[in-house]
């Protein structure tokens, strides 16, 4: 195993929390390396076939995961994904899980475009803190964290705190 200098971060959640916005500011504020799963699925086409029901391509968990393995294994990662009990436990030091009231989530939603069956899961999936739940049994539970992503005040904060973060883990482990 060998020791990373930078520290490899996962942000999860329910589509339209926030994930991309704070992952790629984060990135600039870190010099981290941001990876958005579902862009780095489509450029190499790691697809397993497409879902009818909710008209989006599968993803292939074994081939992305084959994929960042090598990257990961350095340090210095940002992952942004809505799923995360496919990635193996040792690829991260923290995981935040962003969460979005509701109402703001709905709204954020449609205007992606989302009706129907794909609007209402994703609202149950955050109403039930699915994604949270399945971030608390992939990862050790000292690693996992909600911060709430329902304004620009909050990813301001979140920002702050991850970067706050970023910079005692790098003290700590160089």
């Amino acid at each position: 195993m060998k020791i990373m200098k930078r520290p490899n971060i996962l942000l999860t959640g329910t589509p339209g929390v926030g994930k991309t916005t704070l992952g790629k500011e984060l990135a600039q504020r870190t010099g981290l390396s941001y990876v958005n799963v579902g862009d780095l699925a489509q450029e190499g086409q790691l697809y397993d076939g497409f879902d009818e029901e909710y008209q989006c391509p599968i993803l292939d968990e074994d081939r992305v995961v084959d994929e960042l393995e090598d990257r990961m294994g350095d340090g210095g990662m940002i992952v942004d994904y809505h799923g995360c009990d496919f990635f193996p436990e040792r690829w991260f030091n923290i995981v935040f899980v962003l969460r979005t009231d509701n109402t703001v989530l709905y709204n954020r939603l449609e205007s992606r475009g989302y009706a129907g069956k794909k609007l209402q899961d994703n609202i149950q999936c955050e109403i039930f803190q699915t994604i949270f739940e399945e971030a608390m049994e992939a990862y050790r539970d000292e690693i996992v964290h909600q911060l709430p992503s329902n304004d620009p005040e909050d990813l301001e904060r979140n920002l702050e705190q991850i970067v706050q973060w970023t910079e005692q883990w790098m003290k700590d482990n160089n």
